[in-house]
């Protein structure tokens, strides 16, 4: 609480410390500048509202009658494809042990396959599946040990296995990543929704366990609430815009489809400058743009829950926190083009709003620190504390209302979320302008060089030049907005 005070008479402080005079002789930028940010957080209501009449009305209706719908059908069968590489043996055994705990709870029986690279994860594996408590005999565990060529292939090689298995009209294959723990009802949550044949796959809600405390924590447990703010808005109008890697379920028969698998194993872009662009991350987007071209709903439970296990992937907070948003970043940015060309009637339009404004946020989300400094050296130094005061108002406004999607948060909310907007804000302007680079943070790979090194190099340039003359055209909205001259 003292905290909490202290950071409230800070910014109030320095709000009264600026004389009225100061601030009507300024009045017409300091009217720009809180349009532009209350046309950001105008978007940020829209989705507050969305998502509370998702939470607390459409959702628990839509839940009860589709779980009407299943108790009148056979229940369904379960596929867990569970893929591990290179985690830490005490996290794949908490994994592995909550996948059986939540296939075990599948009314019709279940199949885990699990994609391993390594003899000794087979062998946890193994070890653990034979000392299960209960459930066993309505379980069958599939073991894939597979070459360490990445984790798309070793998804297409799973579903390839499950689809020989062939799965029912209303079966279901449940995605895990194998530092993520799904909810032991998982199945009987997710499967009734399948009962809508126009539903293809859904997420669930998630949360993060972090051992040690500190800024990469409160800037997860953060991220979590914004994505259970903005998940529900998006859950409203059935087209969430991820299908997250960590849990996610999707229709089986329509997961063993061949040119679903191919997506997942093999996708690209043509880019106007880059040429083609081959997908080494993100295979949650391959399956759902996949599902978003075909016509088929993506819903979001927000009363399910899984669990991560994170570790920060770098030594130092600010590293970390940049190579986790280059690789979603490029992950979202890669993909966000395609899906904006199948346009509003085709997804509906608010989904299209949404993916349009992935493009246009970034951007103003720089413009308004640009005017506020570019204002304070050409105009007048008063601009910068009122500017400050501003973010630190409406930024402790948004932590509040996030606090109903996340819980109390710690006085490092606010800050971070700044931290975040524009940190996240740079990030996207750099990825956007160079699609070609991936990296995963926690195996070696990266993008494959298939050019000679001028053509390398000349991309490079390229790149940088686009990105400056973008930067520029940023810098001269600034310099419009704020009303000085050079």
């Amino acid at each position: 609480m003292f905290g909490h005070l202290l950071y409230v008479l800070t910014f109030l402080n320095i709000a009264l410390a600026i004389p009225a005079r100061h601030v009507a002789e300024n009045g017409g930028l300091v009217v720009a500048l809180g349009a532009l940010g209350l046309w950001r957080y105008s978007w940020g209501l829209v989705n507050f509202v969305r998502a509370q009449l998702f939470i607390h009305v459409r959702h628990p209706r839509r839940r009860a009658v589709a779980t009407d719908r299943y108790l009148e059908r056979q229940p369904a069968h379960a596929f867990f494809l569970v893929t591990t590489y290179k985690i830490a043996p005490a996290v794949t055994q908490r994994v592995y042990q909550s996948v059986f705990l939540a296939a075990a709870n599948s009314r019709g029986g279940a199949t885990i396959v699990a994609s391993v690279v390594e003899a000794a994860d087979e062998r946890l594996i193994r070890q653990l599946f034979s000392v299960m408590p209960t459930g066993r005999s309505r379980l069958r565990l599939i073991i894939d040990r597979i070459p360490a060529t990445g984790k798309r292939d070793a998804l297409a090689a799973s579903l390839r296995i499950i689809s020989r298995n062939c799965p029912g009209r209303d079966d279901l294959v449940v995605f895990v990543d194998g530092d993520s723990c799904p909810p032991h009802d998982i199945v009987e949550s997710a499967a009734p929704f399948f009962t809508d044949q126009n539903i293809g796959a859904l997420t669930t809600d998630e949360d993060c366990d972090i051992p040690q405390s500190g800024l990469f924590h409160d800037w997860f447990k953060l991220r979590f609430a914004q994505r259970q703010m903005m998940m529900s808005s998006m859950g409203l109008s059935k087209r969430v815009l991820t299908l997250t890697g960590r849990l996610s379920a999707f229709r089986a028969r329509l997961a063993c489809d061949a040119g679903f698998i191919k997506a997942v194993q093999s996708d690209s872009i043509d880019h106007w400058r880059l040429g083609t662009v081959d997908f080494l991350t993100g295979d949650d987007k391959s399956t759902w743009f996949w599902l978003l071209k075909h016509g088929y709903e993506m819903v979001y439970l927000p009363d399910a829950r899984s669990v991560s296990m994170e570790t920060q992937p770098e030594p130092s907070f600010l590293r970390s926190v940049v190579a986790l948003m280059l690789r979603w970043f490029g992950n979202m940015l890669r993909t966000n083009t395609r899906a904006i060309a199948l346009g509003p009637g085709r997804i509906g339009l608010f989904t299209w709003w949404s993916l349009l404004d992935q493009r246009i946020s970034m951007w103003t989300t720089l413009l308004g620190p640009t005017t506020a400094i570019v204002s304070t050296f050409m105009i007048s130094p008063v601009i910068l504390p009122l500017y400050i005061a501003w973010v630190m108002f409406t930024r402790y406004v948004h932590c509040w209302i996030l606090r109903s999607f996340g819980g109390s948060f710690p006085i490092s909310y606010p800050f971070l979320l700044y931290f975040s907007q524009i940190t996240g804000a740079l990030v996207k302007t750099y990825v956007l302008f160079r699609l070609d680079r991936q990296r995963w943070t926690r195996q070696s790979s990266t993008t494959a060089w298939n050019a000679s090194r001028t053509s390398a190099r000349w991309r490079a340039l390229s790149s940088a030049y686009v990105h400056l003359l973008a930067c520029c055209w940023l810098l001269l909205a600034a310099f419009m907005i704020s009303g000085a001259t050079i």
